[in-house]
């Protein structure tokens, strides 16, 4: 698996995993930094060969994990800069994947000394694992999204 800038032609995919229209992700795509993780040319001939995510029956990498991988993509991540903080706006992907995106909006925190947050619906277990996973920790409500409670999540530059 690679990790790559996202491009205007994945946005049909990141629309897919989403569920958002695929000009909305375009604008993403433009506004944010957005990363994705792509199948290496080897993985897409072999799925199911070695990270535990993968339905070798359907041909979808990240069919048991929840994310329907489209176009070959293993996940992303989107994120940007507000008030000296890296706001991690959007992610989605196996758990491999994400153990590798998550890297991203870290090592660009780190490097620019802010500290890093992510909001996650209620309920969303698997998000706020792979979040857990990536040394963030829950520090409390966020704000609500779509009428739904969130909780925030935050890894602290000196953390």
């Amino acid at each position: 698996m690679r990790i790559r800038d996202a491009l205007e032609s994945d946005a049909e995919a990141l629309a897919e995993v989403t569920g958002r229209p695929a000009d909305v992700l375009v604008d993403t795509i433009h506004d944010r930094t957005v990363r994705v993780a792509a199948a290496d040319r080897d993985e897409d001939r072999n799925v199911g060969s070695g990270d535990g995510d993968a339905d070798p029956e359907s041909g979808n990498p990240g069919a048991e994990s929840g994310f329907d991988a489209p176009d070959g993509l293993a996940g992303f991540v989107a994120f940007d800069v507000r008030a000296g903080t890296v706001h991690v706006t959007d992610f989605a992907g196996t758990a491999p994947a994400l153990d590798r995106l998550l890297e991203e909006p870290k090592r660009f925190a780190k490097r620019e000394g802010m500290d890093v947050e992510a909001v996650v619906v209620d309920g969303e277990e698997r998000r706020a694992d792979a979040l857990e996973d990536a040394d963030f920790a829950a520090a409390g409500p966020g704000p609500r999204f779509e009428g739904r409670a969130t909780t925030r999540f935050r890894l602290e530059r000196d953390g």
